[in-house]
Protein backbone atom coordinates (compact mmCIF):
# COMPACT_ATOMS: atom_id res chain seq x y z
CA UNK A 1 0.00 0.00 0.00
CA UNK A 2 1.23 3.47 -0.88
CA UNK A 3 1.94 5.61 2.42
CA UNK A 4 4.09 8.21 0.50
CA UNK A 5 4.34 10.91 -2.26
CA UNK A 6 6.98 11.93 -3.88
CA UNK A 7 6.04 14.82 -6.41
CA UNK A 8 8.41 16.29 -8.67
CA UNK A 9 7.19 19.55 -10.26
CA UNK A 10 8.22 22.45 -12.02
CA UNK A 11 8.39 23.74 -15.39
CA UNK A 12 10.36 21.98 -18.12
CA UNK A 13 10.73 25.15 -20.21
CA UNK A 14 12.39 27.03 -17.67
CA UNK A 15 16.05 26.16 -17.27
CA UNK A 16 16.70 24.70 -13.44
CA UNK A 17 12.79 25.00 -12.94
CA UNK A 18 13.19 21.37 -13.69
CA UNK A 19 15.00 20.33 -10.68
CA UNK A 20 12.07 18.25 -9.03
CA UNK A 21 10.89 16.76 -12.63
CA UNK A 22 14.23 15.59 -13.07
CA UNK A 23 14.87 14.17 -9.36
CA UNK A 24 11.43 12.23 -9.76
CA UNK A 25 12.22 10.89 -13.06
CA UNK A 26 16.28 9.54 -11.14
CA UNK A 27 14.18 8.08 -8.09
CA UNK A 28 11.43 6.57 -9.98
CA UNK A 29 14.04 3.94 -11.78
CA UNK A 30 13.93 2.75 -7.71
CA UNK A 31 11.43 4.02 -5.53
CA UNK A 32 11.23 3.74 -1.96
CA UNK A 33 9.02 1.14 -0.22
CA UNK A 34 5.76 1.97 -0.37
CA UNK A 35 5.90 5.40 -2.00
CA UNK A 36 4.80 6.54 -5.44
CA UNK A 37 6.63 9.05 -6.83
CA UNK A 38 5.36 10.82 -9.81
CA UNK A 39 5.90 14.21 -12.24
CA UNK A 40 3.48 16.85 -11.17
CA UNK A 41 5.05 18.94 -13.81
CA UNK A 42 3.07 22.40 -13.23
CA UNK A 43 -0.01 20.25 -12.63
CA UNK A 44 -1.28 21.73 -9.54
CA UNK A 45 -5.06 20.31 -9.60
CA UNK A 46 -3.56 16.89 -10.53
CA UNK A 47 -1.27 17.13 -7.31
CA UNK A 48 -4.50 18.14 -5.47
CA UNK A 49 -6.23 15.10 -6.11
CA UNK A 50 -3.74 13.18 -5.40
CA UNK A 51 -3.27 14.46 -1.69
CA UNK A 52 -7.02 13.05 -1.45
CA UNK A 53 -5.43 10.04 -0.86
CA UNK A 54 -4.89 8.77 2.04
CA UNK A 55 -1.02 9.31 2.75
CA UNK A 56 1.75 9.89 5.57
CA UNK A 57 3.98 12.01 3.59
CA UNK A 58 4.48 14.21 0.83
CA UNK A 59 7.49 14.98 -0.26
CA UNK A 60 7.92 17.50 -2.89
CA UNK A 61 10.80 18.75 -4.74
CA UNK A 62 11.38 21.45 -6.54
CA UNK A 63 14.00 24.22 -7.11
CA UNK A 64 13.86 27.00 -4.42
CA UNK A 65 15.55 30.14 -5.10
CA UNK A 66 16.90 31.22 -1.07
CA UNK A 67 20.09 33.34 -1.84
CA UNK A 68 22.38 30.19 -1.62
CA UNK A 69 24.79 29.02 -4.30
CA UNK A 70 23.45 26.79 -7.07
CA UNK A 71 23.02 23.39 -5.94
CA UNK A 72 22.36 23.81 -2.76
CA UNK A 73 20.00 21.74 -1.35
CA UNK A 74 17.46 22.89 1.28
CA UNK A 75 14.11 21.08 3.24
CA UNK A 76 11.55 22.99 4.29
CA UNK A 77 8.32 22.12 5.76
CA UNK A 78 5.53 24.89 4.59
CA UNK A 79 2.38 25.88 6.33
CA UNK A 80 -0.64 24.45 5.40
CA UNK A 81 -2.83 27.34 4.86
CA UNK A 82 -6.04 28.54 7.43
CA UNK A 83 -8.45 26.35 5.91
CA UNK A 84 -10.44 29.26 4.33
CA UNK A 85 -7.75 30.81 2.78
CA UNK A 86 -7.99 30.70 -0.93
CA UNK A 87 -4.97 30.89 -3.39
CA UNK A 88 -4.93 31.30 -7.14
CA UNK A 89 -4.25 28.88 -9.59
CA UNK A 90 -1.24 29.55 -12.06
CA UNK A 91 -1.12 28.25 -15.48
CA UNK A 92 2.56 28.35 -16.09
CA UNK A 93 3.66 27.29 -12.55
CA UNK A 94 2.69 24.90 -9.78
CA UNK A 95 2.02 26.81 -5.85
CA UNK A 96 1.89 24.89 -2.62
CA UNK A 97 -0.66 27.29 -1.28
CA UNK A 98 -2.78 26.43 -4.06
CA UNK A 99 -2.59 22.92 -4.02
CA UNK A 100 -3.45 23.25 -0.35
CA UNK A 101 -6.16 25.01 -1.13
CA UNK A 102 -7.65 23.05 -3.35
CA UNK A 103 -7.24 20.12 -1.55
CA UNK A 104 -9.74 21.41 1.02
CA UNK A 105 -12.09 22.70 -1.29
CA UNK A 106 -12.24 18.93 -2.67
CA UNK A 107 -13.45 18.58 1.15
CA UNK A 108 -9.60 16.57 2.22
CA UNK A 109 -7.07 17.39 4.22
CA UNK A 110 -3.95 17.14 2.89
CA UNK A 111 -0.84 15.11 4.61
CA UNK A 112 2.46 16.15 6.36
CA UNK A 113 4.43 18.11 3.10
CA UNK A 114 8.29 18.24 3.02
CA UNK A 115 9.96 20.33 0.15
CA UNK A 116 13.45 19.30 -0.80
CA UNK A 117 14.38 22.59 -2.68
CA UNK A 118 17.45 23.24 -4.96
CA UNK A 119 18.84 26.68 -5.49
CA UNK A 120 18.66 27.26 -8.91
CA UNK A 121 21.49 28.75 -10.90
CA UNK A 122 19.14 29.97 -13.88
CA UNK A 123 15.29 30.01 -14.40
CA UNK A 124 14.97 31.75 -17.94
CA UNK A 125 13.32 30.44 -21.33
CA UNK A 126 15.28 26.73 -22.43
CA UNK A 127 15.45 23.24 -21.56
CA UNK A 128 17.95 21.50 -19.31
CA UNK A 129 19.52 21.90 -16.10
CA UNK A 130 22.94 23.89 -15.56
CA UNK A 131 25.63 21.81 -14.70
CA UNK A 132 25.52 22.48 -11.09
CA UNK A 133 22.04 22.07 -10.54
CA UNK A 134 22.42 18.44 -12.41
CA UNK A 135 24.94 17.37 -10.39
CA UNK A 136 22.40 17.81 -7.38
CA UNK A 137 19.81 15.75 -8.74
CA UNK A 138 21.30 12.16 -7.37
CA UNK A 139 22.16 13.57 -3.94
CA UNK A 140 18.26 14.65 -4.10
CA UNK A 141 17.28 11.46 -4.80
CA UNK A 142 19.00 10.23 -1.49
CA UNK A 143 17.94 12.63 1.07
CA UNK A 144 14.27 11.95 -0.43
CA UNK A 145 14.93 8.31 0.52
CA UNK A 146 16.86 9.47 3.62
CA UNK A 147 13.65 11.79 4.82
CA UNK A 148 11.42 9.00 4.09
CA UNK A 149 13.45 6.22 6.35
CA UNK A 150 13.16 9.01 9.07
CA UNK A 151 9.94 10.23 8.99
CA UNK A 152 7.74 8.10 8.16
CA UNK A 153 7.79 4.37 10.22
CA UNK A 154 8.04 0.63 8.00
Amino acid sequence: MTKILVAGVGNVFFGDDAFGVEVARHLAHAPPPATRVADFGIRARDLAYELLAPLELCVVVDCMPRGGAPGTLYVVEPEQPDASAGAVANAHALSLPAVFAAVHELGGRAPRTLVVGCEPERVDAGMGLSARVARAVPAAADLVRELITNEVPP
